[in-house]
């Protein structure tokens, strides 16, 4: 017998219209803080019309000592370090929250591109600088990470580290050509020869990705690991990457190297995690799509395992098999946790949205879940970290009106160059790290790793597993505010 949520899940949201802790006006803050936090991410020389003033330009030189132009792209999180993966990953994340979520962004849809455009210009030099190479990360991890230094101050090593035929790296050259392809939908309207630029690239990096193929964990190990491994393989950024191929170019190669590759990366694997590092619950959503929409048969095996993770999410469901905290957080690790509550929280919605469009419902077993049910379970999860939480707090930096004050975060940590501008040594700046005072720059929409499995928070520095906010955090939490900003 086959059950519905549905009139349970009207019942929570009429319900919800007037307990929830937030208005649309709410998440319509915390949208725009969201997008404000990658300008205190910004590497190189910032614009004229930069917000975020306690930045300042820093990096101006990277490249320069393979005689390249790298200046410009993200620091991840809160080093200094540029790093391929992560960053190719946030940009594939803010492209497809402005993909499905930019009508509701309104005032904010002009910073939330311009975040976007800030990562593609860097993955676009970093892609043509060299023919035949991808550049895949700029500084030197260790050093970096032994100093406690303002970006801006900078004196660690700039090296520069790249794949190519003789050194491959699928999964990072896979995840940059997801990223430009993403991103060559979103400027398609707006700057038409940028989007083909962006497409043209997404299409000779992915080339480079399948037809050199290896890990660029084993090409890279020494920088890269541990600190952005690749554990998962490349094979599924080779499905994800063909996967925005196809979307931005409706090329039907794209359709059938996924048919003819998809059993071999992964497509009849369950997979319950959503990462930088792996890309298989969000292709299999991004490929359901094709059958939800159009019909495609061969993509109705995409639909049934986007519907296993799905269920596998919500509580009380047939096969659901998420951890939650006592207080309703969605828990995998825990080291940077959020990062995993605003990805399935980013497909939930997304996947809601496709099902919506067709009239449909995921299939859970016995049960069928409407995608009501989807919208409830996305909602728990943002506003926990907005501070509906045990812990009645925010772990969005700037909002509401307790939330964290000591990030571990360099820039913000170490006192502006606006206010201090004397040069902060590699050294000196350990002073900071370990005062007791909060963050003298507040570092507005960081979202932080986040809280425990019992709901509770350390906020202190050196908790960088729960203190250090990352670009990858807050990517796929743009498109989950802007969706509730609209509704």
């Amino acid at each position: 017998m086959v059950h519905s949520y549905f009139w349970a899940t009207f019942f929570i949201l009429s319900t919800l219209s007037f307990t929830s802790a937030f208005t649309p006006q709410h998440y319509s803050d915390a949208l725009t803080k969201s997008i404000l936090f990658f300008e205190g991410q910004r590497s190189g020389k910032l614009p004229p019309n930069q917000r975020v003033k306690w930045r300042a330009n820093s990096a101006l030189h990277d490249g320069s000592s393979a005689n390249v132009d790298l200046v410009g792209g993200y620091y991840d999180a809160g080093d200094n370090v540029k790093f391929g993966l992560p960053m190719a990953f946030t940009t594939t994340m803010l492209a497809w929250s402005i993909i499905e979520f930019g009508d509701n962004m309104k005032s904010e849809l002009g910073n939330a591109k311009a975040a976007l455009r800030w990562s593609s210009d860097y993955l676009v030099k970093a892609a043509t600088a060299t023919p035949g190479t991808l550049y895949v990360l700029v500084g030197e991890p260790y050093s970096d990470h032994r100093c406690w230094e303002r970006p801006e101050d900078m004196d660690t090593p700039r090296n520069v580290y790249k794949v190519s035929a003789q050194n491959p790296g699928s999964d990072v050259a896979a995840e940059t050509a997801a990223a430009l392809a993403a991103a060559s939908i979103v400027f398609q309207d707006s700057d038409p020869s940028y989007s083909h630029k962006l497409l043209q690239t997404a299409m000779n990096v992915f080339d480079l990705a399948n037809k050199y193929r290896g890990s660029y964990s084993d090409s890279l190990g020494s920088v890269v690991c541990p600190f952005y491994c690749s554990y998962s393989g490349y094979n599924d950024e080779l499905l994800w990457g063909a996967a925005w191929i196809h979307r931005a170019s409706q090329d039907a190669s794209y359709m059938s190297y996924i048919q003819s590759n998809g059993h071999m990366m992964g497509s009849d694997d369950d997979d319950f995690s959503f990462s930088w590092d792996d890309k298989r619950a969000g292709t299999k959503v991004l490929l359901a799509k094709d059958f939800i929409e159009n019909k495609i048969d061969q993509f109705q095996l995409y639909k049934q395992h986007s519907d296993n993770y799905i269920c596998s999410l919500i509580p009380g469901a047939p096969n659901s098999q998420a951890r939650y905290t006592p207080g309703g957080l969605l828990y995998k690790q825990g080291e940077s946790n959020l990062q995993y509550v605003t990805t399935s929280s980013f497909l939930l919605l997304t996947y809601a949205k496709y099902l919506d469009s067709n009239g449909g419902q995921a299939s859970c077993g016995s049960s069928m879940v409407t995608s009501e049910t989807l919208i409830v379970q996305a909602k728990k999860q943002i506003d926990y970290i907005l501070g509906d939480n045990p812990m009645k707090m925010s772990y969005m930096v700037g909002f509401g009106d307790r939330y964290p004050t000591h990030i571990h975060h360099r820039g913000s940590s170490v006192p502006s160059v606006r206010n201090h501008p004397d040069r902060i040594t590699c050294d000196a700046g350990h002073q900071y790290f370990s005062s007791g005072s909060p963050n003298p720059n507040i570092h507005v929409g960081a979202i932080v790793g986040g809280p425990d499995s019992n709901d509770q928070y350390g906020d202190e520095r050196s908790n960088y597993s729960q203190s250090e906010p990352a670009t990858y955090i807050n990517a796929p939490f743009v498109g989950a505010a802007a969706f509730f900003s609209g509704h």
